[in-house]
């Protein structure tokens, strides 16, 4: 079982595939983990590898990973697990596949390193959606409690009030709450956006992405059955004149 030690933290991880390196990023929130491709209607894993280095992992305190919960954890914590993975890998160049949560990993990766980043693949991201009359902020936090309760019995020493400034430390700020909306406008990186259409993946952000980025293509259907074959295509297109 590939297991990557950084200190206290345990990354789990698989290799799939040669190629240009793929990091796959993957959805389900706090609980973010390889396994979670799954469940979803179009599953990287099994559709990039013959042509890709794909990278899946386990985010910290996800599926099998496992990490201390301190005070000052926050997206950049996260963001240094992927790229100390990566440098682990041997990988300096690479593109990066994020679902949900993973579209926010993804964007907290070009910021961190821009020039490590090839290209950026993101579904249906997450954010704050302020077009209606309440934003969405509570469904996230109310993810977080639920993912914290799972995580507080393996670690009884962390507080309530270190939990409740992680939590504020994901989900407080607007946006994609990772990055802020002039960084994604400066963004350079070739990105590719597909919509989402719920309240964890509000239209709005997707399109806004989309339409504040410079060097952005934009997909509104892509998991319906009829879909899968093009999205397939599209993402591998994408990649691959983008890796380099």
């Amino acid at each position: 079982m590939p297991v990557f030690k950084n200190n206290e933290t345990e990354i789990y991880y698989e290799e799939h595939g040669e190629g240009f390196p793929l990091l796959l990023l993957a959805p389900g929130g706090m609980r973010s983990s390889l396994e979670m491709w799954e469940t979803q209607p179009w599953n990287p894993v099994a559709s990039l590898a013959d042509h890709f280095r794909v990278i899946a992992m386990d985010q910290r305190n996800a599926g099998r990973s496992t990490a201390p919960v301190l005070p000052t954890d926050s997206w950049q914590v996260y963001t240094a697990d992927q790229l100390a993975l990566l440098d682990h890998l041997g990988v300096n160049r690479f593109s990066v596949l994020g679902m949900c949560i993973g579209g926010s990993f993804g964007m907290g990766l070009i910021e961190a390193a821009p020039e490590r980043v090839a290209s950026a693949v993101l579904f249906q991201p997450i954010g704050l959606d302020e077009t209606g009359p309440e934003n969405n902020r509570g469904v996230f936090f109310e993810m977080f409690d639920d993912w914290a309760k799972e995580i507080a019995g393996k670690q009884p020493a962390v507080t309530e009030k270190t939990w409740q400034v992680f939590r504020h430390a994901m989900y407080g700020g607007d946006f994609l709450f990772n990055v802020a909306r002039d960084f994604v406008a400066a963004c350079t990186t070739p990105l590719l956006v597909f919509c989402g259409h719920d309240i964890y993946h509000p239209e709005s952000i997707s399109r806004e992405v989309a339409d504040i980025t410079c060097n952005a293509e934009f997909v509104e259907f892509w998991k319906e059955a009829e879909y899968l074959e093009s999205t397939s295509a599209r993402v591998a297109s994408f990649l691959a004149s983008n890796s380099r």
